[in-house]
């Protein structure tokens, strides 16, 4: 059925021929404003990375995933932790039940995490963590790890997601109020800036707001706002926006408007540019460069037809690699009913592989430069986004938006929206509310199950570990923790030594909550 306005309330004509609307002059590929690529040469030089998002159960079980996939062609790793780690508790912890290793990987240790790291080789493969209010710590336990093996800090490069604002607006696994958060962020950039100067240190990201239901507009001014709040915290700790720019990463959902989604990686750079450059005085190219790693649309994959899903993954990310994404994750076909199994994940991959090595759209740059339909619609996104930022700006930034609840608002009834149109039938989902297969129930994969005992041996382990240590010495680092988050200390050096001498990360963690306290929502937002 052919409509006559998108999901961002963007008018559609049925036929262009010339771009409508404001001209934003776009630039060459690799010159500013870098709205058609961030590089002159974008996949000629070299294709995207390959990072398949996964983590299960136990550091022993991902680490045996990722080396199966890195086998088959991955170029760069992403670990998924589990919703205790991503919170800041130990396995063992009573919060933790029922939880430990089901939607990612458990992590409580340097030995957790040495594990998890095994034979993968840290100076050659870019690694990107999806963690966010305790990120400084598992970086901390990487930089360790590596540390231990000999490998120089500057030899390493990857990612933490490390993106708290986007938690409080849309997904909930924040821990500390808004400001201590922010505190850990800076200290972030500051230390790799000095120490870890290829290691990306926040991944802004418009994945998880598009997940819990905003447009496509919206998608890239509440990410872009958050972008700008941190810029601005920076700059408030006193470091020089150069030195730390570079290193910001973007990370968006690729979902199922193709050309909608092809326009909005593109908008997303132009506005960058500008942001930085205009609003925050950035001179240096590399500042003004938005690279970002795509994952396809979690939200569309449906658990009815789940084969339907290679196709759905397949349009999304070809939207993705013609948007000129540098990093990419596929979904696999059963993730509406399971963690992907090994069979899945390598589809997945090989979807990319496809995409990149046999359909030829790597070939061009901004293969669809000159398309009317695309050239209007990034004009179009671009002045919707900066109509929505402005409307942040007044409300005083991106955090006062948050903790009005304002963006958290504005999530939910375009959420509410979107499911009215699945619900009425103007918006269509194959195999859900239109052409429906009464046999399909029946068509259920084989799905990846995490058995029960995966808990009470990550559990067994933990405490085998803290028996081995010594006691005195975790005690003394923890202190330091807590002296130097109670000031204006960096933290970065002290949780390292602390995670080297046997903390956990719930032990860290909880010195963090005596010095920080905690955040919760319900007192901002009444």
């Amino acid at each position: 059925m052919a409509r006559s306005i998108n999901a961002s309330g963007i008018p559609l004509e049925p036929f262009y021929d010339a771009p409508q609307g404001v001209a934003h002059d776009l630039g060459a590929p690799g010159v500013f404003p870098f709205g058609r690529a961030t590089r002159a040469d974008q996949y000629r030089g070299r294709l995207w990375t390959m990072r398949q998002y996964a983590g299960f159960a136990t550091a022993a079980a991902s680490n045996e995933r990722y080396r199966y996939l890195l086998a088959r062609g991955q170029t760069g790793l992403s670990v998924a932790f589990d919703l205790p780690t991503q919170l800041g508790y130990d396995s063992d912890a009573n919060v933790a039940r029922g939880e430990v290793g089901k939607v990612g990987v458990a992590i409580d240790s340097i030995e957790d995490m040495e594990t998890l790291l095994h034979e993968i080789p840290l100076a050659d493969v870019t690694i990107s963590m999806t963690i966010n209010a305790p990120a400084s710590i598992l970086l901390a336990m990487l930089l360790a790890v590596a540390r231990r093996r000999g490998i120089p800090f500057d030899r390493l490069g990857g990612t933490i997601q490390n993106d708290v604002l986007k938690e409080y607006a849309a997904r909930g696994t924040y821990i500390y109020p808004p400001k201590s958060s922010m505190r850990l962020v800076t200290d972030v950039m500051a230390y790799c800036a000095r120490e870890v100067p290829q290691w990306n240190t926040i991944s802004i990201s418009g994945y998880h707001i598009r997940e819990a239901g905003s447009t496509a507009v919206e998608e890239i001014a509440f990410t872009l706002a958050n972008a700008k709040a941190y810029l601005q915290s920076a700059r408030d700790a006193g470091i020089d926006l150069d030195s730390i720019a570079p290193r910001l990463s973007f990370f968006w959902n690729a979902h199922n408007d193709f050309f909608e989604e092809i326009a909005k990686f593109r908008a997303a750079r132009f506005l960058w540019a500008h942001i930085t450059r205009d609003e925050f005085g950035c001179r240096d190219p590399r500042s003004q460069m938005l690279r970002f790693h795509t994952q396809t649309a979690g939200s569309t994959l449906t658990a009815q037809e789940p084969e339907n899903n290679v196709v759905r993954v397949t349009l999304q990310a070809l939207a993705a690699v013609l948007g000129g994404t540098q990093s990419l994750h596929t979904n696999g076909q059963d993730e509406a009913l399971a963690l992907p199994t090994a069979r899945s994940a390598k589809l997945a991959l090989r979807t990319q592989q496809i995409i990149g090595y046999e359909s030829g759209v790597a070939d061009v740059v901004d293969p669809l430069a000159g398309s009317y339909y695309v050239e209007t619609l990034t004009n179009e996104l671009i002045e919707a986004a900066r109509a929505t930022i402005g409307e942040i700006d007044a409300l005083g930034g991106s955090i006062a938006a948050i903790e009005s609840g304002w963006m958290q608002s504005r999530i939910g009834d375009s959420a509410y929206l979107a499911q009215q149109a699945i619900e009425r039938k103007e918006s269509v989902v194959v195999g859900v509310n239109a052409f429906v297969d009464a046999d399909s129930a029946a068509e259920t994969p084989t799905l990846q199950r995490i058995d029960e005992r995966v808990e009470r041996e990550q559990v067994d382990r933990l405490e085998r570990f803290r028996s081995a240590r010594n006691p005195d010495n975790v005690a003394a680092r923890l202190a330091a923790v807590r002296s130097a988050a109670a000031g204006s200390e960096n933290v970065m050096p002290h949780f390292i030594e602390a995670v080297d001498a046997g903390a956990t990360l719930g032990e860290i963690c909880d010195a963090l909550r005596e010095v920080f306290g905690t955040y919760h929502a319900r007192e901002s937002l009444g």
